[in-house]
């Protein structure tokens, strides 16, 4: 027993000096010059590695409301979270997308862009007090709209993100590493240029990994080490000790094999089990990577928990009638919790029964679900730039900059081919029932998904081949008349509200407004669509109700041709209607031309403004 103590022992120690070597090593390197500092963060372009993440920038508010920071910033509202210093002083941590792009022929760095009008008073310095210190090789020209490139980072270390830090008066590296839950080592592991941890200049850039555990709380100097060394020695044994003891202790009792527990999961009912066994019937997937499989994947109650920070209310981004959505990570990746009551059980498994047969760039992916006692849990991809809503009306209260008319033509070619897909390319006829901006989602290219499938409805086919189902649901302002008359729902009325969808794009009005007139009544938007349609001068009607954000920068003719294809799917008469096939090419052709009209254009400053970045 003895030989195996001191073998443990010495095992343990060796491991354990060889990892001190490294730490005390870290004093003796030379001191870097600043401006190793303003690098950004390295990436290949080539081979896109990595080719973008999600990060975090720190951001001093300056007096700004969240708002303007977003607007500023490039970002989202629902995408900041507060952070408190010691001093008392509270700042922002703003998550942004984060892209590998060319810094010149033989180089590539990982920057987050945004847009920023230059005053005459403004200088390099100045333009980068606003953005916090982040911007990188500012060069400023009066009166004109530049690109600002703001450094971020990625890292497969930091759990949480990285966060790209300018340093404060006062800074020390320890108290950084606590500030953002990171440690020592790991932030100069990130930032080469920091040759000695007891010197911070004000100003500097730094990378700081968060959520990572801290492996360089020990102090630099021999006495600690010596201390350090001694303590850790004496445990060491003790747990060598301990393990050969019990070694022996198992070798006198008979082996028993323990069966091991199911990950938790309790269904809140007896109907939801049935539902589960019905709807999904598949068997609990341990040990397995979510984001590599076809096959959603059941996760604990606790991975769901653990993921969303326990449903904060920070990571809430987004709340309807079929319960709250959160942001989680899980590892470096990115998802989206959408947490249902349990009496919405068949909304849940509707979706679920859709969203795990189908795989579509268009559709918005379910990685998997889970299910308790009191809610139901569905795991989605999550889809950076929120909805169409948002960027449609008031975009910029929510952060987001106005859509440029080529934006829009690609968004609604993309939440075409996803709608015709679940109708046309899949093995039953699925018709989705709640088609509307707030349920497609925009990634951080602005590449539209169809999302929220909680009312779909799996329908058999006639020999019309058509779908029939009976139960009126929807959005008001969406629904096509058949529906609210006949209660008769099948994929043209999908069709019906893609039509009001395009005609969103086109005026940025939402689907109901208040009447002007009357405040205590509304006015839909498909009657205003109709009236210019039907006037005298289509096209001098059709101006006054584009949307103003495009400040006259579109090309009228393919507006014309949007607006007759909204007209059609807006017909009274569903056998008037178009299939979602029909209408794809003819889209797909305004996108195309709209392109070559905008590269017509030569880069105009007031089209390309804040729309093109990352398209």
């Amino acid at each position: 027993m003895a030989r195996h103590s001191f073998f443990f022992f010495f095992f343990f120690l060796a491991l354990f000096l060889q990892h001190l070597h490294i730490s005390v090593g870290l004093p003796g390197r030379s001191l870097a010059a600043a401006t190793e500092q303003w690098q950004p963060m390295q990436c290949d372009a080539a081979s896109l590695n990595p080719s973008s993440c999600s990060s975090y920038l720190y951001v001093t508010p300056q007096g700004r409301s969240l708002s303007e920071i977003a607007s500023l910033f490039n970002g989202s509202t629902s995408l900041t979270q507060p952070i408190k210093r010691r001093s008392g002083s509270e700042d922002l941590l703003l998550r942004v997308p984060c892209v590998c792009g060319a810094i010149n022929d033989t180089m590539s760095g990982l920057f987050h862009d945004t847009e920023y009008k230059v005053s005459p008073d403004d200088t390099a310095d100045s333009i980068n007090s606003n953005f916090s210190g982040l911007a990188w090789n500012v060069i400023p020209t009066a009166n004109k709209t530049i690109t600002v490139h703001l450094l971020c980072g990625c890292s497969s270390m930091a759990s949480e993100g990285v966060v790209s830090y300018t340093v404060q008066p006062k800074d020390t590296l320890s108290n950084i590493a606590t500030l953002f839950r990171s440690g020592s080592r790991e932030i100069l592991s990130l930032n080469a240029g920091v040759t000695d941890p007891d010197f911070l200049k004000e100003g500097w850039i730094l990378f700081i990994p968060m959520g990572v555990a801290s492996s360089s709380k020990r102090k630099f100097g021999g006495l600690p080490i010596i201390i350090t060394v001694s303590i850790s020695a004496a445990i060491m044994l003790l747990f060598a000790l301990t393990i050969v003891l019990r070694l022996r202790r198992r070798s006198l009792v008979p082996n028993v094999e323990v069966p091991k527990k199911e990950m938790e999961r309790v269904p809140s009912n007896t109907s939801i089990a049935i539902l589960e066994s019905r709807y999904f019937p598949t068997k609990r997937i341990d040990d397995i990577d979510p984001f590599q499989t076809e096959r959603p994947v059941i996760f604990s109650l606790k991975a769901v928990g653990e993921a969303t920070a326990n449903f904060d209310e920070k990571r809430k981004i987004g709340e309807g009638g079929y319960g709250m959505v959160y942001l989680g990570f899980i590892g470096t990746h990115e998802i989206a919790v959408k947490m249902m009551k349990d009496s919405k059980s068949k909304e849940f498994f509707a979706e679920l029964k859709v969203l795990c047969k189908v795989h579509h760039i268009n559709v918005v992916e379910l990685i998997g679900y889970a299910s308790g006692e009191d809610h139901l849990y569905l795991v989605y991809e999550y889809v950076q730039n929120g909805s169409l809503s948002e960027h449609l009306h008031d975009p910029l209260l929510k952060g987001h900059q106005p859509l440029s008319w080529t934006a829009r033509t690609q968004i609604a070619t993309d939440a075409a081919r996803g709608i015709e897909y679940i109708h046309d390319h899949t093995k039953a006829c699925y018709v989705h029932r709640d088609i509307k901006t707030s349920n497609i989602l925009l990634d951080d290219g602005l590449r539209a998904k169809v999302a929220d499938f909680g009312l779909v409805k799996l329908v058999e086919r006639s020999d019309e081949e058509d779908c029939l189902a009976t139960r009126l649901v929807g959005t008001p302002g969406y629904l096509p008349p058949e529906s609210v008359r006949e209660l008769h729902m099948t994929t043209k009325s999908d069709v019906y509200a893609f039509g009001v969808v395009l005609a969103e794009l086109i005026t940025g009005l939402r689907a109901l407004v208040r009447d002007n007139k009357e405040a205590n009544k509304t006015k839909s938007l498909i009657s205003t669509m109709r009236k210019a349609f039907k006037s005298e001068d289509v096209e001098s009607s059709l101006e006054k109700i584009i949307d103003p954000s495009l400040k006259d920068n579109y090309p009228i003719e393919e507006v014309c041709k949007l607006v007759n294809i909204s007209m059609w799917c807006l017909s009274e008469d569903p056998l008037d209607r178009p299939e979602m096939r029909e209408i794809m090419p003819m889209l797909s052709r305004i996108h195309l031309t709209s392109i070559e009209w905008e590269a017509s254009l030569g880069g105009d400053a007031e089209v390309f403004s804040g729309v093109f970045n990352g398209r």
